[in-house]
């Protein structure tokens, strides 16, 4: 009788340790995203006072204006939701006439696409805005020619779009994502943050990344969970299971109370079957004896 309820007060123990972990955890999530900069997402303190404002804020599930008119890069006038519809897309906001953080951003993307299994055109679109009205439809096909040409990824140029616009358009994409950026006379160059997002089929972002390097795993999972479930394997939604996204950082992690909660739940079911075992040994005991 005593080893019974020994065991029950374990189950109820372990029973509150797997299922009541997760208000804790709850609370050390952060709220709303705030001001977000380079890779840690929070903007410097020792940024000069004129670039304050230079910043990147997460707007998960903020729809982007579909209906806005926009240049391709053969000079066609398009609608952004152009780009949306059937597969995830990943944006990045640059100029073209950038001497050094936008082509690494640009190298940062094609280098992380070189790592992982889908395909741009084929599984997802990478679509790139520029922030600056100066820029044309010529400027932006010259940066696509030469960008695609150095990753040797002209076959897959069906898959990027290079975009220009006036500055109302472009006011209106950067507002929605959270982007700003401001011109600085004396550099003749825009300050701006560096980064990339995932956005849905439908155009809702999904998650952002930031600096210019990007992990493969990271995008990989971006890109299956603003997918919705279209692309990937089961593979993938194995690793979803595992991962989460932390939107104060901009990176996935091991979803540490997730895997808490599937060990207390296995721990609890052997528990479970040691004391039905028991139980059906200690019914079957007397009989033997009277045997």
């Amino acid at each position: 009788m005593q080893t019974r309820h020994w065991f029950a007060a374990l189950t109820v123990c372990i029973l509150h340790f797997a299922f009541c972990i997760t208000p804790a955890h709850a609370q050390l999530q952060p709220g709303v995203p705030g001001q977000m900069g380079h890779q840690t997402g929070i903007v410097a303190s020792n940024v000069p006072p004129q670039f304050k404002a230079v910043t990147f804020a997460q707007r998960l599930n903020q729809q982007m204006p579909l209906d806005t008119e926009l240049k391709d890069e053969t000079g066609r006038t398009v609608a952004f939701g152009d780009y949306f519809g059937q597969k995830p897309v990943v944006l990045a906001f640059v100029y073209y006439q950038c001497p050094m953080l936008c082509p690494m951003t640009l190298n940062g993307i094609s280098s992380v696409l070189k790592a992982i299994p889908f395909k741009p055109g084929k599984d997802f679109d990478v679509v790139i805005v520029s922030f600056d009205p100066r820029d044309t439809p010529e400027t932006a096909n010259a940066k696509k020619q030469a960008h695609l040409a150095h990753w040797k990824a002209t076959e897959t140029a069906a898959g990027w779009h290079f975009l220009t616009a006036d500055e109302p358009a472009i006011r209106r994409l950067t507002s929605a994502a959270g982007f700003t950026y401001q011109w600085d006379q004396t550099t003749g160059q825009f300050a701006h943050v560096s980064g990339l997002l995932t956005l849905t089929p439908d155009g809702r972002l999904a998650r952002y990344f930031y600096g210019v390097e990007y992990s493969p795993k990271e995008l990989r999972l971006a890109l299956v969970e603003s997918g919705q479930g279209r692309i990937g394997s089961k593979v993938d939604e194995l690793l979803l299971y595992c991962f989460n996204y932390d939107p104060a950082t901009g990176r996935y992690g091991w979803a540490v109370i997730t895997l808490i909660r599937a060990g207390g739940v296995i721990t609890v079911a052997c528990v479970i079957g040691f004391i039905v075992t028991m139980r059906r040994r200690e019914r079957r005991a007397p009989v033997e004896r009277h045997a």
